[in-house]
């Protein structure tokens, strides 16, 4: 991990990041790994910014709300998570973790996935025990967009293997490189980006799960503009009836009402509005922690 949020634009620059499915929360059996001290501290400096690190056992976040944590223990998006009270979409937490030397080593010499899995039960295992967190898995039948090529073919180009970008995005260490995202208004750039990580940036900036049709292998440098007009986007399916966390629409002021036709004619691909079936995590008990 190691990546900054920011409301006004968002730049990806994980190359680190840790890639594993989404898992079911764990209830049985062995004790899930843990932090060996963990430092836990309300955030009230008004700084709407999110940090996240984790490297060789220590895990530290500044301004995290309690969805973005089960986000990152859970690999899932926001919109997979349902109930809970107010409070864990507003309040904000700084944390400082560091797990036992030991165990950090021992996990140093595992293939990276499993890295983060490990460090992914950590959380989990903080969330349950300082937060009282209880969760049930469910699946859910709800709106998802199916990615697939358009009418005229793709218009991304491969990215060249071994391309250093020299004027290229700079990620959050400075230097231009491959697997970089930035999202902002009117504006969406990938710079060596694989189009599994780009389906996920999707699902997450969409607000829905998004389905990969579009039978693209291997890394893209792409680049699509639009205008921003602060109207809404229309979308085929809305909200189930009654349920208004089964879909949150992606916010005007980044995509206006014009995303889609840029989306299609500059990328050369369609979202399609459908319905599927969604892991929902449902929050059945949380409470705040005490400081320490």
């Amino acid at each position: 991990m190691g990546t900054a949020v920011v409301l006004a634009g968002v730049m990806l620059g994980l190359g680190g990041t840790l890639q594993i499915r989404a898992q079911a929360p764990q209830t049985t059996g062995a004790p899930l790994p843990s932090f060996e001290v963990a430092s836990i501290k309300p955030n009230r400096s008004g700084d709407d910014h999110v940090w996240i690190w984790g490297e060789h056992g220590r895990f530290r976040v500044t301004g995290a709300k309690i969805k973005f944590l089960i986000q990152q223990a859970y690999d899932v998006k926001e919109f997979q998570i349902s109930g809970g009270p107010s409070w864990i979409n507003s309040e904000r937490f700084d944390i400082e973790a560091k797990a036992e030397d030991a165990q950090a080593e021992e996990e140093e010499k595992l293939p990276r996935e499993r890295r983060g899995e490990q460090e992914r039960l950590r959380i989990q295992r903080l969330l349950a025990d300082r937060f009282k967190l209880r969760l049930s898995h469910v699946t859910r039948e709800l709106p998802v967009f199916a990615l697939v090529i358009a009418k005229n073919g793709p218009k991304l180009h491969e990215a060249k293997p071994g391309d250093t970008y020299p004027n290229g995005m700079k990620g959050f260490d400075g230097i231009a490189h491959p697997d970089v995202l930035y999202v902002g208004p009117g504006e969406l750039k990938g710079q060596g980006v694989e189009i599994a990580r780009f389906v996920n940036m999707l699902s997450e900036l969409m607000g829905r799960t998004v389905l990969d049709r579009a039978g693209l292998r291997g890394a893209y440098d792409f680049t699509a503009k639009w205008t921003l007009d602060q109207s809404p986007i229309a979308m085929p399916l809305g909200p189930e009836a009654g349920n208004p966390e089964a879909h949150a629409l992606p916010p005007a002021e980044i995509f206006g009402s014009s995303f889609f036709t840029a989306f299609q004619e500059q990328l050369g691909l369609k979202l399609v509005s459908q319905k599927g079936p969604v892991d929902v995590l449902v929050i059945g008990h949380v409470e705040r922690p005490t400081e320490n």
